[in-house]
């Protein structure tokens, strides 16, 4: 009705303007408006009373809730964070508590500001300049320094996809008794079908949700004593011996939590979920809200991370260590040496949290190989892109997940395609930090959006950090 009362009242000022030569047309056209604003409310009328009927509906409240809830607020920070504790570091993790006991505590609150650090660099750098990290060193360092950073994390990040989905199909047989093969082709096709067929903007949200599987390390310690007052004692002032072996443990765990392939999924991550909008070099004008939300959804993330990773390790001091299991050597031995010391519900606990997170974990190593080398070949990139628009992008994806699929079947160990890929990300990480610091702070990269010294001198730390722990690893004598 207001519709339609607008339309009279400007068509008679329109008559009165005219004067009476045209009254008759006039009064025509009017009709004419008239019937036809009774024959068809227009589209944005409709549009508005079919949402507020649905926003009244059951079903439209439940919907809004659906979309308000916490997760809808968080982005690629805490993704990434979830995906840095794949099943392959979960092994790392379970192996240090079980060699160590508490005394290996003191690395989580180490890494967290290290690994934060240069992960808000990442994420920065997308977000300002709307390309990801394979697309900015492209542009700024020799065709050299990307080929051969590209190259090695292919082949480290398709060893890594290898562990992990080997260690799923293990915890998948210890829980509902699957030949471990099936079910490692299941999840891997599982993965595969997510990330080629399913958009961005629903796929993320089906890995928001799988990031709750991490609490089920938490709820481990519910069902074990832990001895709280030493645990914050050795956190801060472990008991170590300094030889090889320590060493060796402490350079897996440096290497476990800052890894390369990290890197470029947060960057191109933050450019997938601007949707299209400039990047912030271009409009400034909306650069404070998303330069906090960033901020607090990477550090957020990386502690989600790190305290999850922190939890690892005391669930296993306080049952294997104690118990006098001091070697595992893969994700699954963990869950399993679990059952007998803590009893079936924390077995199953420490089992879902494996296949969650490996459920994360292989898609982010996947995806960032292929940002990486779409990039580097200036191919159609993007996970909100359908398949046939980016054909090697998908391509890529699908080649390093068939391919660590294969390995499963060929007489390698597991364990010694995890062990190379450790070596691979360790000689890749150093160079590729130095990378990233220097576009982070660079002025003609970033424009006023270079990253605060504060974060610049974190991650020449953690560059300094991992460097030493790749010299260890390549040279342990």
């Amino acid at each position: 009705m207001a519709t339609l009362r607008s339309t009279r009242l400007r068509a008679r000022a329109q008559l009165v303007s005219a004067g009476p030569t045209r009254v008759g047309a006039d009064v025509d056209q009017l009709q004419a408006a008239v019937s036809k604003s009774r024959a068809k409310p227009p589209m944005n009328l409709i549009q508005k009373n079919s949402e507020e009927a649905a926003a009244s509906s059951g079903l439209g409240r439940l919907l809004g809730r659906l979309k308000e809830h916490p997760l809808a607020r968080v982005g690629p920070g805490l993704i990434t964070g979830v995906a840095d504790d794949d099943p392959s570091g979960i092994a790392t993790y379970s192996q240090a508590g079980a060699q160590f006991g508490l005394n290996m505590l003191w690395t989580m609150p180490l890494c967290f500001p290290l690994m934060a650090a240069v992960q808000s660099m990442c994420g920065r750098i997308g977000r300002v300049t709307g390309k990801g990290l394979a697309a900015n060193i492209k542009t700024h360092f020799p065709p050299f320094v990307l080929m051969f950073v590209v190259a090695l994390l292919l082949v480290a990040n398709t060893l890594n996809i290898a562990a992990d989905i080997a260690a799923m199909g293990e915890v998948a047989e210890l829980v509902t008794r699957m030949n471990r093969h099936i079910a490692t082709l299941i999840f891997t096709l599982a993965t595969l079908v997510l990330q080629v067929f399913v958009p961005y903007h629903r796929y993320v949200s089906f890995l928001k949700w799988l990031t709750l599987s991490l609490l089920a390390y938490a709820a481990v310690l519910f069902m074990v004593h832990v001895p709280w007052g030493e645990v914050a004692l050795r956190t801060v002032w472990p008991r170590l011996t300094m030889n090889a072996e320590t060493a060796t443990v402490a350079v897996a765990i440096f290497g476990t939590t800052i890894s390369p392939y990290l890197f470029f999924w947060q960057a191109s991550e933050e450019v997938e979920e601007m949707k299209g909008a400039p990047p912030l070099i271009v409009d400034p004008t909306r650069s404070g809200g998303e330069l906090r939300r960033l901020r607090w959804d990477t550090w957020s993330g990386m502690f989600y991370s790190d305290a999850t990773s922190y939890f690892i390790i005391l669930a296993t001091a306080v049952t294997l260590n104690a118990a006098g299991v001091t070697n595992i050597e893969t994700a699954a031995q963990a869950a399993s040496a679990l059952r007998p010391l803590a009893g079936n519900f924390a077995f199953v606990l420490f089992a879902i949290g494996i296949l969650g997170v490996g459920l994360i974990g292989v898609p982010v190593l996947a995806g960032s190989a292929a940002y990486a080398l779409a990039e580097a070949m200036g191919w159609q990139e993007g996970l909100e892109r359908s398949a046939s628009d980016a054909r090697g992008f998908y391509g890529i994806i699908a080649v390093s997940v068939l391919a660590a699929l294969a390995i499963q079947y060929l007489p390698v160990s597991p364990m010694k395609a995890l062990f190379w890929s450790a070596v691979i990300n360790g000689v890749v990480a150093v160079p590729l930090m130095v990378v990233v610091i220097l576009l982070a702070s660079s002025h003609s990269v970033m424009g006023p959006f270079t990253s605060g010294r504060p974060i610049v001198i974190l991650g020449w730390v953690a560059t300094a950090l991992m460097a030493g722990a790749s010299i260890m690893m390549l040279f342990p004598s």
